[in-house]
């Protein structure tokens, strides 16, 4: 902690925890009422957006299966970050206008997305789309329970994106980076072929003109601040704080974006 100044320690978790995730989005989401008024702005999120959350257990997070169906509730949401996203859009100024799913679930990789895509996606006819999937992709590889490659990923992926743009033209696209935290399951093992697959996403993003949330360099921030487990207890799943402050992070890439 000595190598790190005061003031820039305060000023991290001023930005992230401390000052909660609610009112942050309060602060510096623009509001959904004025941004009707705002035609030159674009904002990403609009009045009466429709916001889809996709991915594996990180995205999940215990949500409710039977009450999916019901948007901007917490048991369909799950504990994670989706979760504590949506109550801040929702509470933000206007956020009452937003329809807001949860759709991760546990295990999943991209080929698996790819299978219940058109009913758990498509149909849904989101106008943003947030997608976080990459980690069972090389953990389920590394512990012998699949044979995908980071070219399988990505092509997988560029191909899911694809389909997407072809039935949703307009949908707004969010691809948050893949993460893991040195601690519990994570080892060297998992190094440096974690790097490529964080290197993939970030070239999808380019490529289809996406909003990127780099969550690895948000947590490589983090644990200068306190240690990896307490972002992460076995270095895949956030805590409490870590999906906190993955919240705050989503929030403020969707916020600078147009």
């Amino acid at each position: 902690m000595s190598d790190h100044p005061q003031q820039p320690r305060r000023e991290f978790l001023q930005t992230t925890l401390l000052t909660g995730v609610a009112g942050l989005a309060a602060a510096q989401f623009p509001s959904l009422v004025d941004a009707a008024e705002r035609p030159a702005s674009s904002p990403l999120i609009k009045p009466g957006s429709t916001i889809l959350f996709q991915g594996d257990s990180i995205t999940d997070a215990g949500r409710s299966r039977p009450d999916a169906g019901t948007p901007n509730q917490k048991p369909g949401m799950g504990n994670g970050y989706a979760w504590m996203t949506a109550a801040a859009l929702l509470t933000s100024p206007g956020g009452d206008t937003l329809t807001i799913y949860n759709r991760g679930i546990s295990g999943n990789k991209v080929f698996q997305l790819a299978e219940r895509w058109q009913a758990e996606c498509l149909d849904l006819k989101p106008d943003v789309l947030s997608i976080l999937i990459g980690v069972n992709d090389i953990w389920h590889r590394l512990n012998g329970k699949y044979d995908g490659t980071v070219e399988t990923y990505e092509k997988d992926y560029r191909e899911l994106l694809r389909r997407t743009k072809a039935e949703l033209p307009d949908v707004r696209l969010v691809i948050c980076e893949p993460f893991v935290l040195r601690c519990g399951a994570v080892n060297d093992s998992w190094f440096p072929l974690f790097d490529q697959f964080r290197e993939a996403a970030h070239k999808l993003a380019g490529e289809f003109k996406t909003v990127f949330v780099p969550f690895q360099s948000m947590f490589d921030e983090a644990v200068k601040y306190a240690p990896p487990e307490h972002w992460a207890g076995d270095g895949v799943h956030p805590t409490a704080h870590g999906a906190a402050l993955m919240a705050s992070h989503w929030i403020r890439c969707v916020h600078s974006a147009t």
